[in-house]
């Protein structure tokens, strides 16, 4: 009759962080931006357009873009990919087919300002701004689709 000793909660607390860290070195890489100057509405169409897209297509649509905001999401991109290179070390940029998983725009910080108005009078102007956070991935394998056409054979 062995008994197993019991693991101090806080030896067991440690061994959950160490395998969540384990976990989070390889897969997506993320890259956020706090607070950029522009409103929110706008950086959601830049946002919509590269949403699923390859990062190579993804970086073409950003730079020849023109409207103003997306010349951040193009650099917040290129620090995504440069994450997602620094999590995955052994895997070589051009083999690893990345695509821009996800990409969240939200409400940042509003500045209030007053503009002058008419009769001695003030209106209020609404300086927005938003946070990013853009995740960055390898494409699934496509080994499921051929198991899926030999089945129908």
């Amino acid at each position: 009759m062995e008994t197993e000793k019991k693991k101090k909660r806080s030896v067991v607390k440690r061994e959950k962080i160490e395998a969540v860290k384990q976990a989070a070195q390889s897969g997506p890489a993320t890259a956020h931006l706090n607070d950029s100057p522009s409103s929110p509405r706008k950086m959601r169409l830049i946002a919509d357009l590269i949403r699923g897209e390859r990062v190579s297509k993804a970086l073409n649509i950003l730079k020849y873009d023109a409207k103003h905001p997306s010349a951040k999401m193009e650099k917040l991109l290129l620090s995504a990919i440069n994450n997602w290179e620094s999590k995955n070390s052994d895997v070589k940029l051009e083999e690893a087919d990345l695509f821009v998983k996800e990409v969240h725009v939200g409400g940042g910080r509003i500045l209030k300002r007053l503009r002058p108005a008419p009769q001695g009078r003030a209106h209020r102007v609404r300086k927005r701004s938003n946070h990013v956070t853009l995740v960055v991935d390898r494409m699934p394998a496509k080994v499921e689709k051929q198991a899926v056409k030999e089945t129908k054979e």
